[in-house]
Parts: structure tokens; sequence; C-alpha cells
């Protein structure tokens, strides 16, 4: 198994990055709040897990070994495959799905594109035990950051967005937010990315 990456980031897209490690460009498909925090030409850590299958090998990349951990339990129910996996992470944050687990939020993750009501069912039988709404782990990656609009900005403008656009839909997805309870950058980033998606 290749549980990380460590290297500098040489392309970053919409779905996925490519990382230089000992010289061997490896590409990784990643959650938008993951991809956001990794900047072209440095550094970063991301942890990884490799998909096999019968045609393809896949790597899948996460800012977190949290992400990582709740991507690999959601494909053990049935049905589930790393693609709706990588979706639900992309719409809800670890702690969120575990507790929509723990709580049987069905409503919660029917959000998730590709997750119907009796999807949501069986996430919640099969995973009650996996993810019952555990304790997060501390972060694994160095690709964290701080808290700020700013980050936002600049992660919904590295997977396409205009600088406009990006900067209306993080300021309305703010004000979602008390000012005592500010969000963090992948929070804020999955906020204004549902706003844009609506536009």
């Amino acid at each position: 198994m290749i549980a990380f990456l460590t290297g500098r980031v040489m392309a970053v897209d919409a779905h996925s990055a490519v990382i230089d490690v000992g010289g061997v460009g490896l590409s990784a498909l990643c959650t938008p709040a993951t991809l956001a925090q990794l900047r072209v030409g440095e550094t970063a850590t991301v942890a990884t897990s490799l998909v096999v299958r019968e045609d393809s090998l896949t790597l899948y990349g996460f800012g977190t070994g949290e992400e990582r951990t709740v991507f690999e339990a959601l494909q053990t129910a049935s049905g589930i495959g790393p693609r709706i996996a990588l979706a639900a992470l992309a719409v809800l944050t670890p702690q969120a799905l575990r507790d929509a687990v723990a709580s049987e939020d069905t409503a919660t993750l029917t959000r998730i594109p590709g997750v119907g009501k009796k999807s949501a069912q069986r996430i919640c039988l099969e995973l009650r035990d996996k993810l019952g709404g555990g304790a997060v782990d501390a972060p694994s990656s160095s690709a964290g950051a701080p808290p700020t609009r700013a980050q936002a900005v600049e992660g919904l403008v590295n997977l396409g967005w205009s600088t406009r656009d990006a900067e209306t839909a993080v300021k309305a997805a703010a004000t979602e937010f008390a000012d005592d309870a500010a969000p963090d950058t992948a929070t804020l980033l999955r906020t204004a990315l549902r706003k844009l998606s609506r536009a």
C-alpha cells in the first residue's frame, strides 16, 4: 500500500494533483478541499489510498489521514465505490460523516452525489461500528493551512473559477457562519462550492 506521497506539486486541476516523488510524477484524485491546499511548485505531503481494479490502479489523495480512513471505510458498504466515497468527502467533513452515520441521519447522507435514501440507510447499517462518530485524528499532512477567506478564494481559482466568482461565493459562504465560529479553509471552501454549483 502507498500510504502517502511527499514531493513537489507539479500540477493541480479540478480533480487531481501530480506530485513528483523521486523523479516520478504520481497522479492522485483528490477532494476539492485537498486540491485547494496544494500549491504548484511547493512541497506537500498527501495521505493516499491505492484502489486496485482488474484494469486500473488509481491513487486517491487526502489532506489528512482521517479523510483516508473514512474514504476506505465507506467503500466497505455495499454499493459504495471509490468515486462515491471521494464525493462524500467533497461534500462532508470526516466528522460530519461519522456523526451522520452514528445518528442515522440519512437526509445528510443523501446530499452526497450518487447516494439515495436506500444507499444512505445501508451506509448507516453497515458502517455504524466503523464510523459511528469517533474522534477525528490529527492531520497527517503538510497541506493544511490557516483558515482565511483569501485561501478559499485562491483554492477556487486553482480549481478553475474566475477570481470574481470565487470572491463572491466565498463572501456568501462566510455569512453562513457566526463571527465567533469562523470556519476553517476546507469548510469555507465546501460551502462556497455548493453555492457555485447552484448558481
